[in-house]
């Protein structure tokens, strides 16, 4: 079993869940959960093995809520606060690598949210919630302005919208996949492989 601890943050207790690759790591990259998932969903283990396998340090984060065995999201602003006082623990953990940061849905929009007040590097936001299903006037597009380089991996059958790319975000469509990302992990895993590698923050 990977090592798993527990990180003191404003919010209470948030869960970490890290994962090292047998060589010196090239990047850390951090993940957290969707809103009432958890981070042992299909496409986040997947990206994590590929991610390893790549030479990345990969640390899963468990937001204080679910630790306290809710289901029910805390407001934003209370994840942001958890995951940035997370993230500050483990800049310090793995100091002599860059950050990418990400997630799955509710996850990517916390990354995406505090990605430069964390000195992130760059972004992986899966099945990014575009929009509530069926009200696409209330975009959440603006969260992926970052500026920073970033991945969207999204179905083409999500309800929740698929962004559009820009100047720097890259958007790779997965052919039959919903929200979930449950039909075929290992290539949602491979897309993000093959961005962290073109980024040069991964081995191969």
């Amino acid at each position: 079993m990977p090592p798993s601890n527990e990180i003191e943050t404003p919010r209470g207790p948030a869960r970490i869940d890290t994962d090292l690759p047998r060589r010196p790591a090239t990047a850390l990259l951090v993940l957290g959960h969707g809103a009432g998932g958890s981070v042992d969903a299909p496409d986040l283990l997947a990206v994590r093995d590929a991610s390893v396998a790549a030479g990345l340090a990969v640390v899963r984060v468990t937001q204080p809520y679910r630790v306290a065995g809710r289901r029910a999201p805390a407001p934003a602003g209370h994840l942001d606060e958890a995951w940035a006082a997370v993230l500050a623990v483990l800049r310090d953990r793995h100091a002599d690598v860059p950050t990418v940061v990400g997630g799955r849905s509710s996850g990517a929009r916390v990354a995406c949210r505090t990605a430069r007040a964390v000195d992130a590097v760059g972004v992986v936001a899966l099945a990014f919630p575009l929009h509530p299903p069926g009200r696409p006037e209330r975009s959440r597009a603006a969260e992926l302005d970052t500026g920073l380089p970033t991945l969207v991996v999204n179905g083409d059958r999500d309800p929740f919208g698929t962004p559009e790319p820009g100047p720097t975000v890259q958007v790779v469509s997965r052919p039959g996949e919903t929200h979930d990302l449950r039909r075929d992990p290992p290539g949602t895993a491979a897309a993000v492989r093959a961005w962290l590698s073109a980024q040069g923050w991964a081995a191969g």
